[in-house]
């Protein structure tokens, strides 16, 4: 799985560089979210803008590090979802629990470190 991570204003950015997040590449994802809250990671933004698909064992693995972050008084955002990834947000009821951003740009200016 193609994952791209930078820090930008103070925030862990992890851009998910592929088209599908399913049950084939996520346990990659949630295994990367994991080592950046145990490196010291606190604020974590995961950019899905080249996603175009997502099942539940992405969704699951997404779940997943916003709880870790959670534990650890971290937040966690989501930026750049696709019509159809954002359909499946809200079809579960997702998009009530993570704070969702249109643009990565928006996402890391609504929380960057002053």
């Amino acid at each position: 799985m193609k994952l791209e991570t930078q820090t930008h204003s103070g925030q862990v950015v992890i851009a998910v560089k592929e088209e599908r997040l399913d049950a084939h590449n996520s346990s990659e994802l949630k295994d990367r979210i994991l080592r950046v809250l145990e490196e010291g990671g606190r604020r974590l933004v995961v950019d899905l803008a080249d996603v175009k698909f997502i099942d539940s064992s992405g969704l699951g693995a997404l779940l997943s590090g916003y709880k870790n972050a959670s534990q650890r008084s971290g937040s966690f955002i989501l930026s750049g979802l696709q019509p159809r990834v954002r359909s499946m947000f809200e079809l579960t009821r997702l998009n009530r629990v993570f704070e969702i951003y249109p643009r990565l740009q928006e996402a890391i200016s609504s929380h960057s470190v002053t």
